[in-house]
């Protein structure tokens, strides 16, 4: 593809208060291979200097747009509007969270994947991640599908996942998207949980194919603000999983898997709100999860509970080396 060619992407930056690292996010698009792009950056009533920067970049490069919104909007609603600004001429959209950046291939071979594979809504690709703040290593994530396969069945894929396969989605700064599919609703991210970008792709790979590049196309930083680390403080991968089978699960499995698998996640989810008793959790916490659980038409069991605790309990008193290893890593004094 040359400039003349290529078909137009949009790319998308919902952004509060990233000052600290937006500029590497959008030198990064600057520096793309692929030149026929428009940058679409949200600013969400950042208290920082977000707003002077993004509008410095779009004076220097007329293909940046800068949008300030008005009132502040929770996360995934400016997931959202950003999706919503994205122009009715583009063919795919790429966003690229403000903390994350791309490697100057990323939307050259993305693109190419897509347009060779006109089935394909959604391509995913491998993502180095790590070496923030918190000190974690260095690492390449979401290699799980066989080299060299570049095109899976929408459905298969997520019946996989649904089953319990391993995870491929990847995370929002990862993956594109077909523009027509978030043109097609007015909130393309369909709920407004942490992970509402899986849910996505459960959504719109009901009617398209998944395509996956095998080359390392973009950063996902790692550090204590980022949204990430919310998740991992909530855990919001339990009830997420549960609310997705919840809603999906009926469009790829039978019920006789379905009814499997939801005995497998709510088993796994009390085991995870088990462990959290040792962990001295408050009671937004709770208050979190008895919600979630609520809303999935599983209302939160303190008998069940009580179960996963005893069987914890008895776990840790059986293996006291290790039980030892896991608190001190934890942070807890024994």
């Amino acid at each position: 593809m040359n400039g003349h060619s290529e078909p137009l992407v949009s790319v998308v930056t919902p952004v509060y208060n990233g000052a600290s690292y937006l500029k590497e996010c959008i030198e990064s698009v600057l520096a793309q291979t692929y030149s026929n792009w428009e940058y679409i950056i949200v600013n969400n009533c950042s208290t920082d200097e977000t707003l002077q920067i993004a509008e410095e970049y779009a004076r220097k490069e007329k293909r940046v747009q800068v949008h300030n919104n008005d009132r502040f909007l929770e996360i995934i609603a400016n997931h959202n509007r950003a999706f919503g600004l994205i122009s009715s001429s583009s063919k795919y959209c790429k966003q690229v969270s403000a903390d994350d950046w791309l490697f100057p291939e990323c939307l050259t071979r993305m693109v190419s994947v897509a347009e060779a594979n006109p089935s394909v809504g959604i391509v995913g690709s491998y993502q180095v991640s790590g070496g923030g703040s918190d000190g974690r290593k260095w690492c390449v994530r979401w290699a799980e599908l066989p080299y060299p396969s570049t095109v899976t069945s929408g459905k298969d894929i997520c019946r996989s996942q649904l089953l319990g396969g391993p995870y491929v989605f990847g995370t929002p700064t990862s993956i594109l998207y077909r523009s027509d599919l978030i043109r097609s609703r007015e909130s393309f991210f369909p709920n407004a949980t942490p992970n509402a970008d899986t849910s996505a792709c459960y959504k719109y790979l009901q009617q398209s194919d998944f395509g996956f590049v095998h080359q390392v196309l973009s950063y996902e930083r790692i550090h204590g603000e980022a949204a990430s680390a919310e998740c991992r403080s909530l855990n919001s991968y339990e009830p997420s999983r549960l609310s997705d089978l919840v809603e999906y699960g009926p469009s790829y499995l039978t019920p006789g898997e379905l009814k499997k698998r939801q005995k497998e996640i709510l088993a796994s989810y009390y085991h995870a709100l088990a462990v959290s008793i040792f962990h001295f959790r408050e009671k937004a916490f709770w208050d979190y999860h008895k919600g979630r659980l609520r809303d999935c038409g599983c209302p939160f069991s303190k008998i069940r509970l009580a179960r996963a605790v005893v069987a914890k309990g008895l776990d840790l008193a059986l293996n006291p080396k290790q039980t030892a290893e896991k608190l001190l890593k934890s942070g807890i004094k024994t």
